[in-house]
């Protein structure tokens, strides 16, 4: 699957442009030749985990987590993000520890799956309200980042397109009446 699909795919699931697409499918992200430096610690990285968990959680195929989505999300945002992205992204982290640490008196990592949703939820729909709102020039909510990293890293794992999709190995014959039963996997493509 090239980036330009993998983008478009990810806009229609989550009703908003691919966050550093731009980057993302000219380039490839950053080529200046310079190392980055990580922005993320360790346990930034394990709470974006069970962020990732949360959205995509585990079921008769493996969660988000399984596929180290902390550790995906913060390369792309270490090197695809601008830097205002980067900030939107860490500080919109940074509140989802603090806001929930406030609401629950634990922390998201140690919390029941139940909280963890509700909460996701309310965010989900903070980001929904502020996406009507926003005016063209305005940044992303950071929550709409957090689910289309989760949404791409997953599905372009290994785990996601073989475990959660069907799969067919390539090469292969194009077979454009292959049977498909109502309720079926999507395919995952090369």
């Amino acid at each position: 699957m090239d980036r330009r699909t993998i983008i478009k795919q990810i806009s229609i699931l989550t009703g908003a442009a691919f966050v550093g697409g731009q980057i993302f499918m000219q380039s490839g992200c950053k080529t200046d030749g310079q190392t980055t430096k990580a922005l993320l610690t360790n346990d930034q990285i394990a709470l974006l985990d069970e962020i990732g968990e949360t959205i995509l959680p585990q079921t008769d195929s493996p969660g988000a987590k399984s596929t180290n989505i902390g550790a995906f999300m913060h390369k792309i945002v270490t090197d695809c993000y601008s830097t205002e992205e980067q900030k939107i992204f860490i500080e919109g982290l940074e509140n989802i520890k603090q806001s929930f640490e406030t609401k629950y008196s634990t922390s998201f990592i140690s919390a029941n799956e139940d909280q963890k949703t509700a909460f996701l939820n309310e965010v989900n729909t903070e980001a929904i309200a502020y996406r009507k709102a926003k005016k063209y020039e305005d940044p992303e909510h950071y929550f709409v980042m957090m689910k289309q990293l989760t949404i791409l890293g997953y599905f372009s794992s290994e785990i996601g397109a073989t475990k959660a999709l069907n799969y067919i190995a390539v090469p292969g014959k194009y077979d454009g009446s292959y049977p498909y039963k109502k309720g079926d996997k999507a395919w995952a493509s090369s």
